[in-house]
């Protein structure tokens, strides 16, 4: 062997050492020694064995509401469970005024991960910004979500709430082509009487799934899907495939990329190549549609002259253009936000929908009693071939009738879209508290002092737990009761129920919802416009699971993946 092979074998061997040495000290460290200086570990919480963590118990739409009552039985208001492991401590609380500080302080940040895995797939949008970056982009994308932009809109929200009725209708009357000749029959009897409708069954979660793309793609940047009448498009099936990616979740394999994002490069995967494939489609669509509208606006910024669009990626644009030069965005950021507010804005708003007529089918007298409500409204002509103005009249009477705007509110507080959120402090940080916390050596930290919590440490925004407490909500939290909104304040924000609408589902704080309206309006708009001509009965025993969004599934038969199947018949009118 020569001097330079041995050599070279002895240096490679001494940096192989040394990356074992850092990486027993890194492990040493994060395993025994961090633990043992952080301060969560002096309060109570679940205990776990040396790798066990407490995520399924969380996050499992089947057991987190018992998981979260339980605990806080157990341990108070706030207290700490494990993460990856025994040595992982994280925060998880439902006092309002901790939920309220880390929502709203700047210190607390989304997960660089969850960032990460959102900008593989969406870009840099909304949801991936943080810090100042954020602020600025909240400020561009303002004038998109205001309540005119929003009003400007409801002629699509008719337009398409009245094409998914008639594609229902046409359904009824070929019943060999509605969703129960796909349905496999269920394993065993369903908990409810048997249905008094026809055989007729919609997967109404894909149907709604299909109508607010359309909805998204029109309002959002002027683009015509057909989803519901086919989905073939190309832009939509390549925007399906991505949600389809994101709802499967990141795998071993997708975490480990995370710290090694060379993997991918190197040894692309299924999953790689068709989020390629699909940012393409969606990048040179997406270009030509930026580049059409920039030049519009342009053209009529010099001729003075006012063009009417008004869907969100003409308004972003606009608000662009007439921005600081500095902090502009360019066009794959454009882009970004775009890709962003179709998955939050189709797919979530598509699940309360869905859910909403689940549960008005489980409760029938909640349905005749909002379709009575409704009735007011079902001798105005249809809105879609009317005038804007009467489209936007229309949406007003909608939006003040009470009890629909219960029954969709009590909607979404059971079914939140977003079972819950991860939170990450970027320093060390004393959060506030207004119940006592009771540490694991008996001590008492008072309300109205704070605890203590160190950089880098996790905090778990339960947004479900805060939607059925029973402090909030009283001993009925978990019970479908669209009345309990009229015992509720007469204030905008009552303190004793926190979020945008008296509700978690959005959030609250920098951080909130931003197209909250958009989806509430449109909400009630296709139920307003479906329950008038449909009863809807259950076919099968649903349950939750957890992706990106909750949704729903049948009752043991997870394998197909998302489907919310209903009896559908016709009212008399």
């Amino acid at each position: 062997m020569s001097t330079l092979t041995f050599g070279f074998l002895k240096a490679c061997s001494i940096i192989l050492l040394i990356l074992v040495a850092r990486a027993l000290v890194w492990l040493g460290n994060m395993m025994i020694v961090a633990p043992i200086l952080d301060p969560l570990k002096k309060m109570q919480g679940p205990d776990g064995s040396l790798l066990q963590n407490h995520f399924r118990e969380l996050m499992d739409p089947s057991i987190s509401p018992d998981t979260h009552e339980n605990w806080v039985k157990s341990f108070g208001k706030t207290f700490r469970f494990h993460g990856f492991g025994r040595h992982d401590f994280r925060l998880l609380s439902v006092d309002l005024c901790v939920m309220s500080h880390i929502l709203n302080s700047p210190i607390y940040e989304k997960p660089w991960q969850t960032r990460t895995l959102l900008s593989n797939l969406f870009g840099r949008g909304t949801f991936t910004m943080e810090g100042t970056e954020h602020k600025t982009l909240r400020k561009l994308i303002a004038p998109a979500f205001s309540s005119q932009s929003i009003k400007a809109m409801t002629p699509i929200f008719f337009q398409k709430a009245e094409e998914l009725r008639d594609k229902w209708e046409i359904l009824m009357s070929s019943p060999s082509s509605a969703d129960n000749a796909k349905l496999p029959p269920p394993s065993a009897p369903p908990c409810f009487p048997p249905p008094s409708l026809t055989d007729v069954v919609i997967d109404v979660a894909h149907w709604f799934s299909r109508a607010t793309f359309d909805v998204m793609g029109l309002t959002g940047f002027d683009y015509h899907f057909h989803a519901i009448q086919c989905e073939s498009e190309e832009v939509y099936l390549a925007y399906r495939n991505m949600f389809k990616l994101a709802d499967k979740g990141p795998g071993l394999r997708g975490l480990v990329q995370l710290y090694f994002p060379i993997i991918e490069k190197i040894f692309p995967n299924k999953a790689t190549c068709i989020t390629n494939e699909s940012r393409r489609i969606i990048s040179e669509a997406g270009q030509r549609l930026i580049h059409s509208k920039k030049s519009a606006i342009l053209a009529e910024k010099a001729s003075a002259l006012e063009i009417t669009e008004k869907d969100i990626l003409s308004l972003l644009i606009k608000s662009n253009l007439s921005s600081d030069v500095s902090m502009r965005l360019s066009d794959a950021d454009i882009l970004a936000q775009i890709s962003t507010f179709l998955f939050a804005g189709s797919d979530s708003t598509a699940l309360a929908m869905s859910w909403c007529i689940h549960l008005l089918s489980l409760h029938p007298d909640v349905q005749d009693r909002l379709r009575n409500e409704l009735g007011s409204l079902s001798s105005c002509a249809s809105t879609s071939s009317s005038t804007v103005h009467s489209a936007q009249s229309h949406a007003e009477a909608i939006e003040g009738l009470p009890f629909l705007d219960a029954v969709v509110r009590e909607t979404l507080r059971l079914c939140p879209p977003v079972h819950g959120t991860m939170r990450v402090a970027t320093r060390d940080d004393n959060i506030p508290i207004s119940s006592p916390v009771v540490l694991r050596n008996g001590t008492i930290i008072q309300a109205g002092k704070t605890i203590p919590l160190r950089k880098g440490s996790y905090v778990h925004i339960p947004i479900e737990a805060l939607n059925f407490s029973t402090d909030i909500w009283s001993e009925d939290a978990r019970i479908f009761n669209p009345d309990r909104w009229f015992s509720l304040p007469h204030t905008a924000r009552a303190p004793s129920h926190p979020g945008i609408r008296n509700l978690m589902t959005f959030s609250f704080g920098p951080h909130a919802c931003p197209g909250w309206k958009f989806s509430i309006l449109e909400t009630k708009i296709f139920i307003a416009t479906l329950i008038p001509y449909f009863l809807f009965e259950p076919a099968a025993d649903i349950q939750k699971f957890n992706a990106i969004l909750t949704r729903p599934y049948v009752y043991d038969q997870f394998e197909f993946g998302t489907r919310l199947p209903v009896k559908i018949g016709r009212v008399d009118l």
